[in-house]
């Protein structure tokens, strides 16, 4: 084993609501070889899950059994392999991801520089903003199976729906390759510039957060049902309804996760009475209760 093994490891500053517990293991790993030999030599009853940015997480104040993959550095990196396609680490960041392909010049994977978290957490998602998601864009990726197996996954077999994918249960994203187009860097950047622009004005991006909270329901918007069930600004303790785009939830300084989640479950029932909408959980929400 080349990476590093921590036990009890706090989970806390790992993600961006910064709450909840710890993981009983957390592995990074030094390389996809590396991720490769230490499941396959695992015992196959220990729980497996996969960790980015941690922006789309609700880690639950009693932590995560099992092991956690945080894939680092080794992991966060992106290149351009020709003309319009990049191959892309799976701990690689939408900024990172969209800047290498503006020097490039390939278009068309501009809107990652919006979606706060990292390749393998796109691929899962089917992270999508302003108009795109990844599904428009991944040829393939390679994943390690919790079998410790590595496999190269197309576009088809990932059976993509509205932010979600048909990948293996605990499966890891090693890397993935994207094609784009051919862009002018600066029309790449005015595009990245216009896409930050609107993000600064109507997200709360410099707040403990976990981005868009709920998926947006069929023929309407999360935000719009949210706001008109009263739930704007309603708080449980230091957790709230964020002002600025109510669908996001905040921690206003000492939330735990299990407030942030019964904001999240209180805000369901208020605009399941108020409209009859069934609001999904767009944020993943994992461990077990504190």
């Amino acid at each position: 084993m080349g990476g590093k093994l921590t036990p009890n490891a706090p989970l806390a500053p790992l993600v961006w609501f910064k709450a909840g517990g710890a993981a009983e293991w957390l592995f990074e790993p030094k390389d996809a070889d590396d991720l490769s030999a230490f499941l396959a030599n695992l015992d196959r009853a220990v729980p497996v899950m996969a960790l980015g940015l941690g922006s789309n997480l609700i880690v639950r104040d009693g932590g995560v059994p099992g092991v956690v993959v945080r894939l680092g550095k080794p992991f966060a990196k992106a290149e351009a392999l020709d003309d319009v396609t990049l191959r892309c680490g799976g701990g690689a960041s939408g900024i990172l991801v969209s800047s290498t392909a503006r020097d490039a010049g390939i278009g068309g994977v501009e809107f990652l520089r919006s979606i706060p978290g990292t390749v393998g957490g796109f691929v899962r998602m089917n992270g999508g903003a302003y108009g795109r998601e990844v599904k428009d864009i991944l040829v393939e990726c390679e994943v390690v199976l919790r079998s410790g197996e590595r496999r190269t996954l197309s576009l088809d077999e990932l059976g993509y729906t509205y932010r979600h994918s048909e990948l293996p249960e605990q499966a890891v994203v090693v890397s993935a390759t994207f094609r784009g187009r051919r862009a002018e860097p600066a029309v790449i950047q005015a595009e990245m510039d216009r896409i930050a622009a609107a993000r600064e004005a109507s997200q709360p991006l410099r707040s403990k957060t976990g981005g868009s909270t709920f998926k947006n329901p069929p023929g309407t918007k999360a935000w719009a049902e949210i706001d008109a069930a009263g739930c704007r600004g309603l708080r449980i303790g230091d957790a709230q309804v964020s002002e600025k785009h109510c669908n996001f939830l905040l921690n206003l300084g000492n939330a735990t996760s299990a407030e942030i989640e019964a904001l999240g479950e209180e805000v369901r029932a208020r605009v399941k009475a108020h409209s009859g909408v069934e609001l999904e959980w767009e944020i993943q929400r994992v461990g077990v209760a504190g």
